[in-house]
């Protein structure tokens, strides 16, 4: 049974429920002063407590998506290479593959024409040799056959770190999101490409060419692009890509469209921070090297380089998230450049976490949306 099964958080809560209540009726007879007698009150409150948390820990899990899988929550991640089947005659398959796809709404089949349709995919970088898997939404409009010789704009959607991709399309419901306000007419119908920053699981790379380490940065800005473009109907001038994250996602989404106008004209970044941290999760991204230490800096690169011609977009809460003020500053900046164009969202109150970013989730695809052409 998978990390994420409902199977395996019942028993869990199952599990605590009976340590407790063994704990109340087996007390009376541990009530001694022996060696025995207290290690067996000792182990009893240790297995409840641990019971507990576990459950709690599944729990929450389950509602923000941090870890995949059992592999994942260890640190032992398998699932990083992409299997390269060749065609007939020994041609190499090419850099993106569709591995399985599904409706919407979740389950196999129906009409894509109707409802569009959620394609897992395996990217292959060209020049990073980065594999990363993926999701793709194609929006419904793609299957019509009036629509048939159109291109699309697309968005790279980011999760934070660790997080997951399936986390973007069950939990925050981007997927079915991007359909309604489509079909309200509130957005142009959009190619989401969903995916975690984290490509060379379990290191948090922060989308950062790291100095003989992983080239995350050009793998966002050339090969993931160049990937989705060879595959799909995608707009193939600047204008036709935006890139959303949250969290770690959202500085990398702001970083990518800030250092890469060219590809990316739109950003936004909820609840991003804007300077790469240096943790365990993340190792030595720069290798001392002060220059790629600062241009990773969004504060430090809106002072001291060129404005970007990109359009950003950010958003904070005045109680409950960390980054409150430095987004104000960010805001400052990016205003007083009189290039790069700054948009934002400041809620009232909102944590760190997927009720906050849902809330926020349609006037962003909104916003990048007014900022892409499909051609």
């Amino acid at each position: 049974m998978g990390l994420t099964s409902n199977k395996v958080l019942l028993l869990s809560v199952l599990f605590a429920l009976l340590l407790f209540f063994g704990t109340v009726w087996l007390w009376p007879r541990l009530a001694k002063r022996g060696w025995r007698a207290v290690s067996g009150r000792i182990g009893l409150l240790l297995a409840t407590q641990l019971a507990l948390f576990a459950s709690i820990g599944l729990s929450a899990n389950q509602a923000f998506g941090f870890y995949a899988s059992w592999a994942d929550l260890f640190g032992q991640e398998t699932d990083q290479g992409v299997v390269v089947d060749h065609a007939a005659g020994g041609a190499p398959a090419g850099p993106l593959q569709v591995v399985d796809t599904r409706r919407v709404d979740g389950g196999a089949g129906g009409r894509p024409q109707i409802g569009g349709q959620i394609q897992k995919i395996a990217v292959q970088g060209r020049t990073t040799h980065i594999a990363t898997p993926a999701y793709v939404y194609l929006p419904p409009e793609y299957f019509a056959p009036e629509y048939r010789t159109r291109t699309f704009p697309a968005a790279v959607v980011l999760t934070g770190y660790p997080g997951t991709a399936e986390a973007l399309v069950d939990k925050l419901n981007y997927p079915r999101t991007a359909r309604q306000l489509a079909k309200d007419g509130r957005m142009q119908p959009m190619i989401l490409v969903m995916m975690r920053p984290t490509v060379a699981p379990p290191r948090d790379t922060e989308c950062v060419d790291i100095p003989g380490g992983p080239q995350t940065e050009s793998f966002f800005a050339k090969d993931l692009p160049d990937a989705v473009t060879a595959h799909y109907r995608v707009g193939k001038k600047p204008g036709s890509w935006g890139i959303i994250g949250d969290s770690t996602g959202g500085y990398c989404a702001l970083k990518l469209a800030m250092h890469h106008p060219e590809v990316y004209a739109a950003g936004a970044g909820l609840s991003a921070y804007y300077k790469a941290p240096i943790d365990p999760t993340t190792g030595d991204l720069f290798q001392g090297n002060k220059e790629l230490r600062n241009e990773a800096d969004l504060l430090w690169y809106l002072k001291n380089r060129s404005a970007p011609k990109t359009s950003l977009l950010v958003t904070s809460s005045k109680e409950g998230e960390s980054n409150y003020k430095a987004t104000l500053k960010f805001i400052g900046l990016a205003k007083a450049t009189g290039r790069t164009r700054i948009s934002s969202i400041i809620l009232e109150s909102g944590g760190h976490n997927f009720n906050t970013w849902r809330r926020e989730i349609p006037p962003t695809l909104e916003w990048v949306s007014g900022r892409l052409s499909d051609r």
